[in-house]
């Protein structure tokens, strides 16, 4: 305020002792911390520019506007992307060097005048630093390599009396064991490896691994004799269970009133799925489909033993539901490992087409409607056979016409998935069927049985995939025939 007061000339003559007087005072700073330049700069917000405020100089130094001259009052220059970024990160209490050529500086933000910020700068020449790291680089490098030449010769010396010599006995045994597959001239040999560390470890591993490879040898030629005996066992137990089931067709070539065909396909060497067809008399036709709980060799079993006991009550003249039912009390009465199965079946009078039918929670059955086009018959499904004893099961007509055709299947057909483990699907099954509604039973098996194989391709079979098909000419056939 004081300032204020004094005249114009007072005040700029005030301005200029004072302005000498900084200079003199940054100038000393310089030269007693040895900085190339310090300055003091106004920049505007985008950091584009420096106006130049004051510099330090050395006596005698150079002022002006060019490179590496001492910049000024009121000199303004653009600044290099580097120094921007240097002094964008002052305001965030950041530190940031930036690199001029040959010369690095670094800035503090001091005030702020009309919103530009007020900054003070200091600038090292980093070129004798440099050339002083290189020599100091250069020659330190020289001198680890000569002692680095030094120890390796040592080190390799006593690696090639510590470890070297032991670990090519090893080897030499490990090529005489590929060889003679002799375990004791191995064990032998390195026996002499007497280092007592990790290598004299290795060997005695060695020639206890020689002895074990010889005992599993001889348990792999064993498992091997085995294997094979299993396989040809399982060879015939599949022929075995083929045979179980009816397997030559046209199975009743002297009955014109029908046409039955069926077919097995097991996802393993043996398959617990099953199929039968018989002729209770003259003029009744029973067939079933069912579906084994597991696979393998114990479904093969719980199969043929479940074949057995339907067939035998339905040979005694009981309707589908009294089958059923007196299966599941037989089955359920010894059932230890507490194996089902889903099954299907009918009775056919063939002189009328009266098809009577149970379903024992099997899948639903697919027949002709008026049209001729397969469709999906939700019939009433009754507990799985051996998963409760005194379980009741219903029973239901359906009237065959002649050309009607009833299609079973188990559930290894919708279920078949490909790679991405997608489902074949019942709506595909039906869409197989309907391209040719008025083939025989046989071909209709065979083009599904390619259509499934189409889908799948690559993907390995899960599930036992069995069909059957039956085709009702009606009773008027026989007698044209």
């Amino acid at each position: 305020k004081e300032l204020e007061t004094l005249p114009e000339e007072d005040q700029k003559l005030y301005a200029e002792i004072t302005y000498s007087w900084l200079i003199t005072r940054v100038n000393q700073i310089k030269r007693t911390y040895h900085i190339d330049y310090l300055f003091c700069v106004l920049t505007d917000t985008s950091y584009k520019t420096q106006f130049f405020l004051f510099s330090a100089a050395e006596v005698n130094s150079v002022r002006g506007t060019d490179y590496e001259e001492v910049y000024t009052l009121g000199t303004q220059v653009t600044v290099s992307d580097s120094q921007r970024k240097a002094m964008s990160r002052v305001l965030q209490n950041d530190s940031y060097l930036a690199e001029a050529g040959k010369y690095m500086d670094y800035y503090v933000f001091l005030t702020a005048v009309d919103k530009h910020p007020v900054l003070i700068g200091i600038t090292y020449n980093t070129s004798e630093l440099g050339e002083s790291i290189g020599v100091l680089t250069k020659q330190g490098t020289i001198n680890a390599i000569l002692s680095l030449v030094a120890l390796s010769i040592v080190c390799l010396f006593l690696l090639f009396l510590v470890i070297l010599r032991p670990l090519k006995r090893v080897q030499e045994s490990i090529r005489l064991y590929k060889e003679t597959k002799n375990s004791q001239t191995v064990v032998e040999n390195l026996s002499r490896v007497r280092s007592g560390n990790e290598i004299g470890q290795l060997s005695e591993d060695v020639a206890g691994l020689a002895k074990e490879i010889d005992d599993y040898v001889e348990k792999i030629e064993t498992i091997t004799s085995e294997k094979e005996r299993i396989s040809t066992e399982l060879s015939l137990a599949s022929r075995i269970q083929a045979s179980m089931l009816p397997s030559v067709f046209p199975a009743f070539p002297e009955r014109k009133e029908f046409e039955i065909y069926a077919s097995m396909t097991p996802a393993k060497e043996v398959g617990g799925d099953f199929y039968d067809f018989f002729l209770i008399d003259e003029d009744h036709l029973f067939m079933t489909i069912a579906d084994i709980s597991g696979k393998g060799v114990p479904a093969a079993l719980f199969m043929m033993a479940s074949r057995i006991v339907l067939a035998n009550f339905a040979m005694m003249g009981k309707s589908p539901a009294e089958i059923l039912e007196d299966t599941n009390t037989s089955i359920c009465s010894n059932n230890k490992e507490e194996m089902f199965l889903t099954a299907w079946l009918g009775i056919l009078e063939i002189s009328t087409g009266r098809l009577m039918a149970s379903n024992a929670g099997h899948e639903y059955p697919i027949i002709t409607d008026a049209a001729g086009r397969f469709e999906l018959l939700r019939d009433r499904h009754g507990l799985v056979i051996g998963g409760m004893e005194g379980a009741r099961y219903l029973e239901y007509e359906l009237q065959l016409k002649p050309g009607s055709k009833i299609f079973l299947y188990t559930d290894g057909v919708p279920e078949a998935t490909d790679v991405e483990n997608h489902m074949f699907g019942t709506k595909r099954m039906i869409q197989t069927l309907n391209e040719t509604p008025d083939a025989a039973p046989k071909i209709l098996l065979e083009n599904m049985q390619k259509a499934v194989d189409d889908f799948v391709k690559d993907a390995e079979q899960f599930d036992d995939l069995t069909m059957m098909c039956l085709a009702y000419n009606g009773s008027d056939a026989a007698v044209r025939d």
